[in-house]
């Protein structure tokens, strides 16, 4: 997605269209990042749209190369930089003003600040890359949940969710779930391995 709004010849608004998908996908990990950093909620929300207007007004995102490392390690270091320049000029974004790619849910900022409250030792890094991690997987097991209720598999996928959550929901024995799909425990195992 985002090599291709930095090669992209295409209108400015189909470029910006991907990368305000990209801010609303990773605002999280950036949050986070922020709050660990040592800033308050409302700071952290502000630079994290900071951040985010900068990278798309400056096209920073261009010159993200996958032969010198991950996105998610060219963003980290993108945000470093970005602050320190922001606390060398002594200000912040203010919400509302400037260009707002996306609005940040308040209620999923409030869970977000929790989180960090929550979270514990360790230093910003870490959660940072924590969260990052999750993020993807979220979006992973929303996608294959599309996918399965395409194949007509909607309860299949309900059943192995727990296998496969980021969550620490309790799992369910293969002989129970075959029981409750009417499957036998081998027909499942392989649908699970497809």
């Amino acid at each position: 997605m985002v090599l291709d709004a930095a090669q992209s010849q295409s209108p400015p608004d189909q470029a910006l269209s991907a990368l305000s998908e990209l801010c609303r996908i990773y605002w999280r990990p950036i949050f986070l990042f922020l709050r660990r950093q040592g800033s308050n909620a409302e700071d952290a929300q502000d630079l994290t749209q900071g951040f985010f207007e900068h990278l798309i007004e400056s096209r920073t995102y261009a010159r993200a190369d996958q032969e010198k490392g991950r996105f998610r390690s060219f963003l980290l270091g993108a945000l470093k930089h970005f602050l320190a320049h922001a606390r060398a000029r002594d200000r912040t974004q203010k919400r509302g003003g400037g260009m707002v790619l996306a609005t940040l849910d308040t209620a999923a900022l409030a869970e977000a600040d929790a989180h960090a409250m929550r979270s514990g030792g360790g230093n910003a890094e870490h959660l940072y890359e924590r969260e990052w991690a999750e993020t993807l997987l979220r979006q992973t097991l929303d996608r294959l949940k599309q996918e399965c209720a395409l194949a007509g598999k909607e309860v299949l996928f309900e059943q192995l969710n727990s296998y496969l959550s980021i969550t620490n929901e309790t799992t369910v024995p293969y002989e129970e779930m075959a029981h409750r799909l009417g499957r036998p425990v081998a027909t499942l195992r392989s649908d699970v391995t497809r």
